[in-house]
């Protein structure tokens, strides 16, 4: 079979509410996903051994406990597939963003080998399997912008505007742990309704702890605010403003430092990744 190559997209938290902490440690948390026509690109080559060999490495992160391997062998585990795969990253996303990184290969690396390996464990079955590598990866499964409760895994499909958003992504990688363990992050934030949401509001509760302990981050909320509204996605490093169209946010773009990195993306309900397979499917059927 020939390699198949799929996008593994960026998405932003349009909001983050912290509501409290539960009794195992982890927080109840109300945001709001979007995604961006932005990724990385993942390659899956099937092997007849069974071997799951990740062929590009990252800095400081081992080749089995990187989120591919663990996703796909996991798949491997619950599906009782034979086969392997050799698979190939092209890294996008900064790590430690806060705009998906390691979630989004994950997901893709289940969705890409389930239609690789024909395993066709289905959707939910994978958002379950998903959910135990990471909080964030089911909403990558699922593919489609969602309001999103408890540790993020409920989720509510929403139909948001698509507009342009520029992101700045500040050299710096976030420790999400850290973030949450701060005595000053706001836990008790009432919880809203997705119809109040959708209304207008929303504010990023990790936002001022991060901005106190990553000056990086804090300056580039600064700058950003100085054409836009700028916000802080998931527990940063990287910030965002949005614009009604790519010239706009081109245009801001190219008044940035040069050594500051960032891109420009448009905001999607439906994920690249979700559009590719669907475009398989019918080539397939086709």
């Amino acid at each position: 079979m020939p390699a198949l190559t799929l996008p593994a997209p960026a998405k932003l938290n349009l909001m983050l509410h912290i509501l409290g902490r539960r009794a195992d440690g982890y927080h109840e948390l109300q945001t709001l996903f979007q995604f961006l026509d932005h990724g990385d690109e993942l390659a899956f080559t099937p092997r007849a051994d069974g071997q799951i060999r990740l062929n590009s490495e990252l800095p400081g992160v081992d080749h089995d406990s990187n989120l591919i391997v663990r996703a796909a062998r996991l798949l491997q585990t619950q599906s009782g597939c034979e086969l392997g795969a050799d698979i190939e990253l092209v890294k996008r996303l900064p790590m430690g963003g806060g705009i998906g990184g390691g979630s989004s290969d994950a997901a893709t690396t289940l969705l890409g080998l389930d239609h690789l390996w024909q395993t066709r464990l289905g959707e939910d079955r994978l958002a379950e399997i998903g959910l135990s590598l990471g909080a964030d990866v089911p909403v990558f499964v699922r593919g489609r912008a969602a309001f999103a409760e408890g540790v993020g895994e409920r989720l509510e499909p929403v139909e948001l505007s698509e507009p342009w958003f520029l992101v700045i992504a500040p050299q710096v990688s976030v420790s999400t742990a850290e973030i949450f363990s701060d005595p000053e992050l706001t836990r008790n934030t009432p919880a809203i309704t997705v119809r109040s949401l959708l209304a207008g509001g929303g504010r990023n509760d990790c936002q001022p702890v991060v901005e106190k302990r990553y000056p990086e981050v804090r300056n580039a909320l600064s700058l950003l605010n100085n054409f836009v509204p700028a916000r802080m996605t998931g527990t940063g490093a990287c910030v965002f403003g949005s614009f009604p169209n790519k010239g706009e946010a081109d245009r801001v773009c190219r008044q940035l430092p040069a050594d500051l990195p960032a891109f420009v993306a448009q905001g999607r309900n439906i994920s690249m990744l979700h559009r590719r397979l669907a475009q398989l499917e019918q080539e397939v059927s086709g």
